[in-house]
């Protein structure tokens, strides 16, 4: 998802000659739209802006929030946008439904529930290389649907770090792999990754509509996943095999082993869950609009929380909840609005449906294709952000849920691509390289990247084929 952090090691002289590039790139391509997309001056604008998030957060991941500020600030001051419609955009909802998550996680932490799930996937009997790593990748792509993609990997790493250092082995291949499954995994629930939670919102999908559609498909996708990888490192996990069984020889433990209070961590997050999963028939009972308690269940959770652990309740607040993403979201998703509020979007969805077609069996392949392989260099909320309001504008002739399914899987499968395409991605390597010192190239990641993406999303092609005819229109 992210560039290189590259901004502190630039001179300033260097730093506003590539901002200048920036500027001039993201300006010619906008009046490039105007010659030969008919572009008013405010889709110039609006366009030119939204490129320079795109270019800014490939190349200058430091100041992608001072980017953003700014570019709020052009389309303010050149009448692109107005306030009303910055607050209709930015997505407030999705922004407290994150913050409210980030508290629940944070209390998760301190309760011990993810230490209890590294125990539990350590005392597996019989442990082998091969149970092992389809134990924890499957645990972390599952943790993924309940909390979200970088705490599951947080946490996974850390067993792996352990078990390889207790057997002296090389942690790459088992990071690789659960990194893998772990954003594959994101794509099940609306909870695993911030574009779940944002196409649910944009798309008025529900909990239940996700767990019918959207859960199944990434069961599917992960068990190839970890088939694929499996196979790709049979080797290594031979040998992980080896350094067991002489261990255990000498009647050694793998890693140390804790007992952990689980039980009131383990019913936050059962409780936590249920009030998301239940909300669309709270609403029908409260004759509350589509998706309100769904978007309040997790602040009500965490209220409770902060009541309760009160002690904790401003740690959570000011170190667990990551503002400086948020608000980088926030404003994304308000100048994405702004594609749409100038039409930009309409004329990007005319010429997609010129391009392949209105047939769904050619635009869900055609959308999943392009925001995979966009997912892969650039922030994946920022294609999402750009393309939901194409599929909204698609939607008005067509059925538009199956679109907004290839969004979704294309975004998440998308990220395993290379090996800055999501976010987990990025924490796990950087774990990796403080913890191993060891380094994974660009060309060994996207080899077994790309292939796993690539039959994930085959799958998902695939499968929405036979369930688009029985969507819900």
């Amino acid at each position: 998802m992210h560039g290189e952090d590259n901004g502190a090691v630039l001179s300033t002289k260097q730093l506003i000659q590539r901002m200048l590039m920036l500027l001039a790139i993201s300006i010619g391509i906008g009046l490039a739209g105007a010659k030969f997309a008919g572009f008013t001056d405010k889709q110039v604008v609006a366009s030119s802006v939204f490129l320079a998030i795109i270019l800014g957060t490939l190349f200058f991941w430091t100041f992608r929030l001072s980017i953003a500020f700014l570019g709020l600030t052009v389309l303010i001051f050149t009448h692109s946008l107005d306030i009303e419609h910055f607050v209709a955009s930015a997505e407030l909802p999705v922004i407290l439904f994150l913050v409210g998550m980030m508290i629940v996680v944070g209390s998760l932490r301190d309760l011990g529930f993810f230490t209890w799930v590294v125990q539990a996937l350590i005392s597996i009997p019989k442990m082998t290389g091969r149970k092992f790593i389809v134990a924890t990748s499957v645990a972390s792509a599952l943790l993924a649907c309940a909390v979200d993609e970088v705490t599951s990997i947080i946490f996974i790493a850390t067993l792996i770090f352990q078990v390889c250092n207790r057997l002296k082995l090389n942690p790459t291949p088992y990071i690789i792999i659960c990194v893998l499954c772990t954003n594959v995994g994101s794509a099940g629930t609306m909870m695993g990754n911030p574009v779940g939670i944002f196409i649910g919102t944009k798309a008025g999908l529900t909990f239940g509509d996700f767990f019918t559609w959207a859960f199944p498909i990434m069961l599917v996708a992960l068990a190839s996943c970890v088939g694929i990888t499996v196979l790709w490192f049979h080797k290594e996990l031979n040998e992980f095999d080896e350094r067991l069984k002489e261990r255990m020889d000498r009647q050694l433990s793998l890693v140390p082993k804790v007992t952990v209070p689980y039980k009131r961590g383990l019913a936050v997050l059962l409780f936590t869950l249920a009030f998301i999963a239940s909300h669309h028939a709270l609403e029908e009972a409260l004759h509350l609009g589509k998706n309100s308690i769904l978007l309040v269940a997790p602040l009500a959770c965490a209220g409770l929380i902060m009541i309760f652990k009160r002690e904790r309740a401003r740690h959570y607040v000011e170190r667990e909840v990551d503002w400086w993403t948020l608000l980088f979201f926030m404003l994304l998703f308000a100048i994405a609005g702004t594609l749409e509020h100038t039409e930009v979007t309409k004329v990007i969805a005319d010429g997609f449906v010129n391009l392949c077609g209105d047939k769904p069996a050619i635009l869900i392949p055609s959308i999943m294709a392009t925001t995979a392989i966009g997912s892969a260099f650039v922030d994946n909320v920022i294609f999402v952000a750009a393309f939901s309001p194409v599929i909204t504008a698609l939607g008005e002739t067509m059925p538009s849920m199956p679109l907004w399914w290839a969004l979704l899987f294309g975004a998440c499968f998308g990220g395993n691509i290379t090996l800055i395409g999501s976010t987990a991605n990025i924490v796990a390597l950087g774990m990796l390289e403080k913890q191993s010192h060891a380094h994974v190239g660009f060309i060994q990641w996207l080899k077994i990247g790309s292939i796993s993406a690539f039959i994930a999303m085959l799958i998902a092609w695939a499968m929405l084929s036979v369930m688009a005819p029985h969507m819900p229109q």
